[in-house]
């Protein structure tokens, strides 16, 4: 198996020849992935496991019996059959491009990323994400990889509200926090795929201590969006299968400075005072 993972290429042809050891339900899932590739790499295991009419558990054995540790490092493999390193970069630049275009095309992107998210923006989720952070007794954000520097923004523009607010990347020290909250204090878990081991326990752990959790993420039906009292969700068309998540990073960006402002009308007069004394303070340490 190690072999295997060290070679991601070869996916599908490995996939086709494993289907006598595969159970049925097995099987079920194998053949959807060899009909519709190019759909499964921008799936999470939830989603494919439901279009496939199995249950995750069996999608990620599937996975094993081909040779890989589980269904993310299958997924890898996958878009290595499918598509060449520069096209996981990004799919419309071209190695001879000039940076003039290539700063095109990916402004574009952005753009696009941010328009798709604002037509699917579910009204009730985000009011229900605002009540909860105006009425917080404590915040602490979550993230790791990528996410991380989502989640230290979130701490850095909600401190206006004169709420406690953290931010933690480390894995032992969400969990930490997470075991110290209770009802009134909120998490706001980031992740892309919602699918990272680390958060899910931490946010686990957080919810049975009775936080509210709120969850940012590009896959409504992921593992961690099953944790949520509330899921916002960012529409970001990765290209092909880029674990930089580069597009949904701006998305979920864009997705915190709404609920920033949301919070911040709801307490117009205490959070305008509180910027004042920030910008005094701040005042005094420039030249």
């Amino acid at each position: 198996m190690e072999e295997i993972e060290r070679n991601v290429g070869g996916c599908l042809p490995r996939l086709r020849g494993i289907g006598n050891i595969l159970t049925k339900a097995e099987e079920k899932v194998a053949e959807y992935i060899l009909a519709n590739p190019s759909e499964v790499i921008h799936m999470s295991i939830t989603e494919l496991a439901e279009v496939a009419g199995s249950a995750e558990a069996t999608v990620f054995r599937m996975c094993q019996k081909a040779g890989y540790k589980g269904y993310q490092s299958f997924k890898i493999a996958l878009a290595g059959d499918l598509y060449t390193p520069m096209q996981s970069v990004h799919e419309e630049v071209d190695p001879d491009d000039p940076l003039t275009v290539i700063a095109g095309k990916l402004f574009h992107s952005i753009n696009e990323t941010l328009q798709d998210t604002l037509k699917i923006i579910d009204e009730t989720q985000f009011e229900k994400a605002v009540e909860a952070i105006a009425a917080a007794r404590r915040i602490d954000a979550y993230g790791s990889g990528g996410s991380a520097v989502i989640a230290a923004d979130f701490e850095h523009r909600f401190m206006r509200f004169g709420i406690p607010v953290r931010a933690y990347a480390d894995p032992h020290m969400q969990i930490t926090s997470a075991a110290l909250l209770g009802a009134g204090d909120v998490v706001i878990a980031i992740s892309h795929t919602g699918a990272n081991r680390d958060l899910l326990d931490s946010v686990r752990m957080a919810k049975e201590s009775g936080a509210t959790i709120i969850v940012i993420t590009s896959y409504t039906k992921s593992p961690l969006s099953k944790l949520a009292d509330v899921t916002l969700c960012g529409a970001a068309k990765e290209t092909q299968y880029r674990s930089e998540a580069m597009a949904s990073r701006l998305a979920h960006l864009a997705i915190g400075d709404v609920l920033y402002v949301g919070v911040m009308l709801r307490h117009q007069e205490q959070i305008v005072n509180n910027m004042h004394k920030i910008r005094q303070a701040i005042a005094i340490r420039r030249l």
